[in-house]
């Protein structure tokens, strides 16, 4: 997957994240949770941007785990407005599935720059795997 189009789809999956919080019915839980949500989501795709602008590997290999982190963030409110009732399982599982998608390819691209770095051993990683500091 080319850099321009998972600019793309880290800034849709934002645009469709402004619009879920955008449909929160009011309540003390939205407005707890729908600023928690709209702050990790969108900034799914300005730290991939900043990845993308990155100067050094180490540099490039902490933004990608910013944007790890922010998807973690992302799903996990999601399913915490979804288990609620808060938002509609129809309105919630794309949008979790994008999620899943995209930090499996965050995972991945991390461990990648890693490994050819010189960072963790060439042996293979599950996906999810976390290696000491970075």
């Amino acid at each position: 997957m080319s850099a321009e189009n998972l600019k793309n789809r880290t800034k849709q999956f934002a645009l469709r994240i402004i619009k879920l919080v955008e449909d929160i019915p009011g309540g003390s839980a939205a407005d707890i949770l729908g600023p928690s949500l709209l702050q990790a989501g969108t900034s799914v795709a300005a730290h991939y941007r900043a990845a993308c602008r990155a100067k050094t590997t180490t540099e490039f290999v902490a933004k990608l785990d910013a944007v790890e982190d922010e998807i973690d963030a992302s799903i996990f409110l999601i399913e915490v407005l979804l288990e609620s009732g808060k938002i509609p399982a129809e309105t919630a599982r794309p949008l979790l599935e994008e999620a899943g998608e995209l930090l499996t390819i965050t995972v991945a691209a991390a461990n990648t720059v890693k490994r050819d770095s010189g960072t963790i051993p060439s042996t293979s990683l599950p996906l999810n795997a976390k290696q000491g500091p970075h």
